[in-house]
C-alpha cells in the first residue's frame, strides 16, 4: 500500500508522482519489448533471411538491421505507452491503491499527471527516432545496401530469372561471384527507341555518382522506332557499358520517400510540389479563359461572322481545361506527402493521447488489472492502426483532410479518455 499520511492534500505527493512514474516506466519497458518484437520479426528477420539466403556476411546484414531500428523504435512506443499505462493503472486501481490514494485526501490528479508526464517524454523520443534518426538510417541503409548489391548481384538479378523494372526487363543465365552468364536486356529510351541488347557474360559494377553499370562482353544491339518499326540499326560491340538507374534496379531501396524523411524536408517538398501544382494550374486556367473569351465573342459578333461556327469547338475546350485543373488538383502524390506529414507528429504524439484513455481505462479496472490493460491495451492498438490506415487510405483515394484522416484517432482516444475520466470521477 502507499503511505500518504504525512502527505498534503492541497498538494501534488511527489512520492506517489515518482511512485506512479517509476511503475508506468516499468509496464512500458516490458511492453516496449513485446511490440518492438513483433515489428522486429515482421520488418526485419523475413528481410535478413532473404538477404543470408544469398550468402551475404553477417556483419553487412547486422548493419542492415542497425540502421533499421529507428522506424521500429518509432513505431513501437506510442502502443507499448497505452498498454503499459494501462497495466499500470489497472493495478493499481485492481490493489486499491487508487481507493487508498482517495481515501487520504488526494485527487486523482496523483495518477494522471505522472501517467502524463510519461506519455510526453515517450512522444518526444518517439518523435526524434522518426524524424532524426529514421532519416539518418535510411541513408545508411541505402549505401550499404547498393554495396552488397554490387558485391552479390544475386540479390536483385537472380540466376535464370526474369526481371521487370519500370522500362527495363533483364533477363539472366547463370550467376557467379559478381559474372552474370546470357545476358538480354529489353529497354525504352528517353527518345521512344525500343531496343535489345544481348551480351554472352556481364559484370555488374558501381560506377558512383553516375549509378550503376553493367558491362557487358560481346554484345549486340538492335533499336527500332516506336512508330517505325521497319526503321531500325544494329551494332555489336567487344566491349559496351550499360547504365542502369539505381532506382529501377534496387527495388528494395528506390528513391528516399516521405515516410524515411524528415518533417522538415517533407514540409519542403510540400512547398515545392505546391508552387508546381499552382503553376501547372494556372496554366489549364488561362486556356479556359481563352476558349470562354473566344466562346463570348463568337456569340457577341452573331452568325455572321466566321468564329460563329467555331463555338462548339470553344465550349468543349473550355470544359476539358476545366476538368483538367480539377483533376490537377486532386495531386496524389502532394496528398501522400501531407498525409506523411501529419503522420510523423500523430502517430510519435498518440502515446500522449493514449495517456487519457489508458488512465480512464484502468480506473475502471476491478479484478487482474495488469492483465485486462494488456489484453484491452492489444485491442486498441489494432483499432488505432486500423484508424491510421483507414485515414491515410481516404485522404489519398478520396481527397480527405490529411491532418483529420492522420489526427482523428488521437482526438478520438483524447475525447473517449475525458469522457470516461468524467464518468469516473462523478462517481
Amino acid at each position: 500500500m502507499i503511505n500518504t499520511a504525512l502527505e498534503s492534500p492541497r498538494f501534488l505527493s511527489r512520492t506517489i508522482f515518482f511512485y506512479v512514474v517509476s511503475e508506468t516506466l516499468f509496464s512500458f519497458f516490458v511492453c516496449f519489448l513485446f511490440f518492438f518484437f513483433i515489428f522486429f520479426v515482421n520488418q526485419l528477420l523475413l528481410m535478413a533471411q532473404e538477404i543470408l539466403t544469398k550468402k551475404v556476411p553477417f556483419n553487412q546484414v547486422a548493419l542492415l538491421i542497425l540502421y533499421s531500428l529507428p522506424s521500429i523504435i518509432a513505431m513501437s512506443a506510442p502502443f507499448a505507452s497505452l498498454v503499459g499505462t494501462l497495466m499500470t493503472v489497472g493495478r493499481l486501481s485492481s490493489d486499491n491503491e487508487i481507493l487508498v490514494l482517495l481515501s487520504s485526501g488526494l485527487s486523482y490528479r496523483n495518477v494522471f499527471l505522472p501517467a502524463l508526464a510519461v506519455g510526453v517524454a515517450i512522444s518526444i523520443l518517439s518523435f526524434i527516432a522518426n524524424d532524426v534518426l529514421l532519416p539518418a538510417g535510411t541513408v545508411q541503409f541505402q549505401r550499404l545496401y547498393r554495396k552488397i548489391l554490387v558485391s552479390t548481384p544475386a540479390l536483385e538479378l537472380e540466376a535464370n530469372s526474369v526481371k521487370r523494372f519500370k522500362d527495363t526487363v533483364v533477363v539472366t543465365g547463370d550467376v557467379t561471384g559478381n559474372a552474370i552468364s546470357d545476358v538480354l536486356i529489353l529497354d525504352k529510351t528517353s527518345d521512344g527507341e525500343r531496343r535489345v541488347i544481348m551480351a554472352k557474360t556481364a559484370e555488374l559494377k558501381d560506377g558512383g555518382k553516375q549509378g550503376l553499370s553493367l558491362d557487358l562482353d560481346n554484345a549486340f544491339i538492335q533499336s527500332s522506332k516506336e512508330l517505325a518499326r521497319r526503321d531500325y540499326d544494329y551494332g555489336s560491340s567487344g566491349f559496351l557499358r550499360y547504365w542502369v538507374p539505381q532506382e529501377d534496379l534496387i527495388q528494395a531501396v528506390s528513391s528516399i520517400g516521405p515516410s524515411q524523411m524528415s518533417s522538415t524536408d517533407v514540409r519542403r517538398e510540400i512547398k515545392v510540389k505546391q508552387e508546381n501544382l499552382r503553376a501547372r494550374l494556372d496554366q489549364r486556367y488561362n486556356k479556359a479563359l481563352n476558349h470562354a473569351l473566344s466562346l463570348e465573342q463568337a456569340i457577341r459578333r452573331g452568325p455572321q461572322n466566321a468564329e460563329w461556327n467555331r463555338r462548339t469547338n470553344y465550349a468543349q475546350n473550355f470544359i476539358r481545361e476545366t476538368e483538367a485543373a480539377a483533376a490537377l488538383k486532386q495531386d496524389r502524390s502532394l496528398s501522400i506527402y501531407r498525409i506523411e506529414y501529419y503522420k510523423k507528429f500523430s502517430i510519435p504524439f498518440g502515446a500522449l493521447s493514449f495517456v487519457f484513455l489508458a488512465v480512464s481505462l484502468g480506473l475502471l479496472a476491478k479484478k487482474s488489472g495488469q492483465t485486462v490493460g494488456f489484453i484491452f491495451g492489444l485491442l486498441i492498438s489494432v483499432i488505432y492502426w486500423a484508424l491510421i490506415m483507414g485515414g491515410q487510405t481516404m485522404g489519398i483515394r478520396l481527397g480527405y483532410s490529411p491532418f483529420w484522416s492522420m489526427w482523428f484517432p488521437n482526438i478520438l482516444a483524447i475525447s473517449i479518455g475525458i469522457i470516461l475520466g468524467i464518468i469516473r470521477i462523478r462517481r
